[in-house]
């Protein structure tokens, strides 16, 4: 019989492609929802590429509660910790619901004597306030206490340092987290878009000018092949990697949706927004207050661990860019 593999948050983005991955190479698969009213929905996202058939099987889990993860876990061999809690107010609350969260899952993973977890943390974690003259690498973090720190970022350093805490007095089952960058690539349904919500702005229109960002970019194809690697691969014991491939600005990926879709892009703007114009819509939208302190930052990060122990080998961005576009059209 195959291994039975665990993944949290079948609904999102990131964990049906990686359902898909792990059904295609053999596995049987777990995966939570907080609502068993969602598992037609995780089943319907996953079928646009592979039959799930009886290999799927879909839980009900919620990481702000404790009830659920030990039968979630039981006789997994491996758990892929990918999912990503809503918190309520956006406040503390996301925080401590990344944190305790993470702690439910890796604490039930501990009882169930899983073999490793594989936790989805992102380069927000691992970002110096100021940037480095160096690329950032594995053993880079972000200080949780800088100020002016998006809490979205807070949240995820605070529960990936939780989960290594944690799993430093639990050497029986290994840690490995994956730390990806802004997520695009073709999706496997329009609910719960994450960040492919930037790529479906665009293409509505919006924003109507485009603010100096860029974009370090990771497909969430090879984000799922990524985990799966690093499930697997002893070496991969213990480690972070960071996994992206290349930067666009935000023009360059309004530009590549113009370039390769034709009419489908037309509403897509190409005019840039001068800093000052961003500074002071800061001011009154939080979304782009959580963003200002990246307005007209370059930073290169290193791939080469994962490259080396894992061999990650990122698509092109542009394709990743238009793939995505080309999936919100359909």
């Amino acid at each position: 019989m195959s291994e039975t593999v665990l993944v949290t948050g079948g609904t999102g983005f990131v964990a049906g492609w990686t359902i898909v991955e792990l059904l295609r190479r053999g596995y049987r698969v777990r995966t939570t929802v907080r609502s068993l009213a969602r598992e037609a929905a995780v089943r319907r996202a996953v079928g646009t590429e592979v039959d799930p058939g009886a290999n799927l099987t879909v839980v009900a889990a919620d990481l702000t509660a404790d009830a659920g993860w030990d039968a979630a876990v039981a006789g997994c061999a491996y758990v892929l910790h990918i999912a990503s809690p809503l918190g309520g107010s956006g406040g503390e609350d996301l925080i401590s619901a990344a944190r305790d969260g993470t702690l439910r899952v890796l604490s039930a993973a501990v009882r169930a004597g899983v073999k490793r977890v594989v936790m989805t943390s992102s380069t927000a974690a691992c970002t110096p306030a100021k940037p480095l003259k160096r690329a950032i690498d594995e053993t880079d973090w972000t200080d949780p206490d800088q100020p002016g720190l998006a809490v979205y970022r807070k949240s995820k350093v605070l529960a990936e340092k939780a989960a290594w805490d944690f799993m430093a007095d639990h050497p029986a089952t290994s840690l490995t987290t994956i730390l990806p960058g802004a997520i695009f690539g073709p999706v496997l349904t329009k609910d719960q878009l994450g960040s492919v919500a930037i790529i479906q702005r665009l293409l509505q229109g919006q924003p109507p000018a485009l603010p100096r960002l860029g974009f370090n970019i990771t497909d969430v194809r090879d984000l799922a092949d990524l985990h799966i690697r690093a499930m697997t691969k002893p070496e991969a014991a213990g480690q972070r990697f960071i996994a992206m491939g290349e930067a666009l600005w935000y023009a360059e990926v309004a530009a590549t949706l113009k370039a390769r879709l034709g009419e489908g892009a037309a509403k897509v703007t190409t005019a840039n927004m001068p800093d000052l114009v961003a500074r002071t819509l800061a001011l009154a939208s939080p979304q782009m207050k959580a963003v200002l302190p990246l307005l007209g930052r370059t930073q290169a990060f290193s791939t080469t661990k994962a490259r080396d122990i894992l061999g990650y080998a990122p698509r092109p961005a542009r394709d990743t860019v238009a793939d995505c576009g080309a999936s919100l059209l359909i």
